[in-house]
């Protein structure tokens, strides 16, 4: 053999090389970019294809708004929202797809919703739409279509701790936006496949990237917390949806003394004063609800505070487990500020927290978030307090 003929083989196994490489490096880059139709996912998209990645855009349709009687405005899942994501994919450059979880999302998201509030807890369908459909659902198709990452719009930030290598989750550097709450149930493994381009960014920075690639939506209004519900009466939305009338039944003190007639148990929160219609000479606040007896307990806002919650379904980010008492900080509402606390074991799935200060109407069925500093220790659903 030539050394010319050896020359030519180093080449072909380079080029070989290289091609295989190059294929690797698109493949790599192919991403699956979440598009509700709203300015934050569109940007998030615009900073993806900046970068030179492939992506692709989608939307999840999962309910249909008109039929509901839901404005197109301020919601997603709207024919409009699907236009406007749309409309942004195609001025990217972007494939763009609709996948219909309109199944999965009622066995998922809104089954669970009615049967929360049926048994008196106080859902967050927001938090189990992520679980279930953005980073299940989505990640799974982008991995079956050979990309790596699924992208979102959300305001929090994904990291790796180069000392024990698990995924971080962090919030976003916009305080007034983060949304590191509504995402504390991400695992491991999806985290390794989940970017969020927008966490080290303002939402005023986000308008003005929207503005100057001239988006539709550049403007637009950031939709309700959740979808589905019509104008935030869950109750008729749950007597729409379900077919059912949810009964009055009675008002009753702290004594368990009759003192009005509500309009079923289902309509009241934990902590809630506004539209309760009882003239009892000082203010009065829900404190507690029977839903079998179909009874709403009311008394003074003092009778609302208490120190320590217990959580299941309990989800760790930062710590493989809990094994011994950990100080944190702690939110058991999206936009709480975070509370000092005390966070101990309380068997498989299970924490027990214990606040420093009692806390205002931490309510069985929402979520319980744990931080130390800017990092999401991990979180749980709060299924009682004390």
């Amino acid at each position: 053999m030539t050394k010319t003929d050896d020359a030519h083989i180093i080449t072909f196994n380079i080029l070989i090389q290289y091609e295989l490489d190059h294929r690797r490096t698109v493949i790599y880059k192919k991403i699956l970019v979440a598009m509700s139709g709203g300015v934050d996912s569109s940007v998030a998209a615009k900073l993806l294809t900046d970068q030179g990645n492939e992506c692709i855009g989608c939307t999840m349709k999962l309910y249909n708004n008109e039929d509901a009687g839901i404005p197109r405005s301020h919601t997603c899942c709207s024919l409009e929202d699907v236009e406007d994501a749309r409309r942004v994919a195609w001025d990217l450059g972007m494939e763009y797809f609709v996948f219909n979880f309109s199944y999965d999302f009622r066995e998922k998201v809104i089954d669970k919703f009615v049967d929360s509030y049926c048994r008196g807890l106080t859902p967050n369908p927001c938090i189990d739409c992520n679980r279930y459909m953005k980073f299940d659902h989505l990640l799974r198709w982008a991995e079956s279509h050979g990309m790596e990452y699924v992208v979102t719009g959300h305001y929090a930030r994904v990291e790796q701790d180069e000392a024990t290598g698990r995924w971080l989750l962090k919030k976003g550097l916009d305080e007034g936006k983060d949304q590191s709450y509504v995402l504390y149930n991400l695992t491991q493994e999806q985290l390794a496949h989940v970017r969020l381009p927008l966490g080290g960014l303002h939402k005023t920075e986000v308008r003005e990237i929207a503005e100057k690639q001239h988006f539709i939506n550049a403007r637009k209004h950031d939709s309700q917390d959740i979808c589905f519900v019509p104008d935030g009466d869950y109750a008729r939305f749950m007597e729409d949806f379900t077919g059912k009338q949810y009964p009055a039944g009675d008002f009753l003190d702290e004594n368990g003394k009759k003192v009005g007639t509500h309009n079923g148990a289902v309509r009241y929160t934990i902590g809630q004063r506004k539209g309760l219609g009882l003239a009892m000479g000082a203010p009065v606040y829900v404190c507690a609800k029977d839903m079998q007896a179909n009874t709403v307990t009311v008394g003074p806002e003092e009778n609302l505070f208490d120190r320590i919650v217990y959580a299941d379904e309990v989800n760790w980010i930062a710590i493989p487990e809990l094994t011994a008492p950990l100080r944190v900080t702690a939110r058991t509402r999206y936009h709480q500020t975070e509370q000092a606390a005390t966070v101990y074991p309380a068997g498989e799935g299970q924490f027990r927290l214990e606040f420093d200060q009692p806390q205002r109407a931490p309510t069985p069925g929402q979520a319980v978030v744990l931080y130390q500093g800017d990092v999401v220790l991990g979180g749980g659903t709060i299924v009682a307090v004390e």
